[in-house]
């Protein structure tokens, strides 16, 4: 084989190996999630920096993963009240996970830096209840990683989260926006 011959091989197998970090399965070890009520009487804001995610490139599987104790509140009596019973009881439910699918997976082309739009559907599970979702998020590939972002509204009450008397049915709101964040890079 002549010098020009190992040299292309050697090229190709280069840029093949650029592209590879983003086949397959793709993990999230610090996804951020947050979610933002608002009311006349207060704003609660809460951030969960320990969400696991997996994203698939290959069959557009997506799934997060949520401690939901790991949610942190500006305010400890909104922590503590978030974690009781009488909210979420997270003892009892530790854990809100979303399992859905990239549904328009041929629009996004993870060999080539860029931002896409994407329809996600699936499911989210938050309190024992589990309702379908349709959303849309952007995901960003550039230089090996691929971020993803996506914003939806939540109805508390399809997941069992209701209030009628006392300060939680003035100062939380009945729809909370969650915003969601997380960048993959390979296992």
């Amino acid at each position: 084989m002549n010098k020009l011959s190992v040299m292309a091989m050697v090229s190709i197998a280069l840029v093949f190996m650029a592209f590879k970090p983003l086949m397959g399965k793709l993990v999230s070890k610090d996804a951020h999630i947050s979610f933002f009520s608002h009311t006349a009487l207060e704003d609660i804001t809460a951030n969960n920096y320990k969400v696991v995610s997996t994203l698939d490139t290959e069959t557009g599987d997506l799934v997060y993963s949520v401690p939901m104790q790991s949610f942190e509140f500006e305010k400890a009596l909104m922590q503590k009240h978030f974690n009781s019973k009488g909210f979420l009881n997270t003892k009892k439910f530790p854990k809100a996970k979303f399992t859905g699918k990239i549904t328009n997976l041929e629009s996004v082309d993870f060999s080539q830096d860029g931002t896409y739009e994407a329809a996600v559907a699936g499911a989210l599970n938050i309190k024992g209840e589990t309702k379908p979702m349709n959303e849309k998020a952007t995901l960003t590939v550039a230089g090996g990683t691929v971020s993803l972002e996506s914003k939806m509204m939540v109805v508390l009450a399809d997941y069992g989260i209701t209030f009628t008397k006392g300060k939680p049915s003035t100062n939380v709101a009945k729809e909370v926006e969650v915003t969601v964040k997380a960048v993959y890079t390979k296992e």
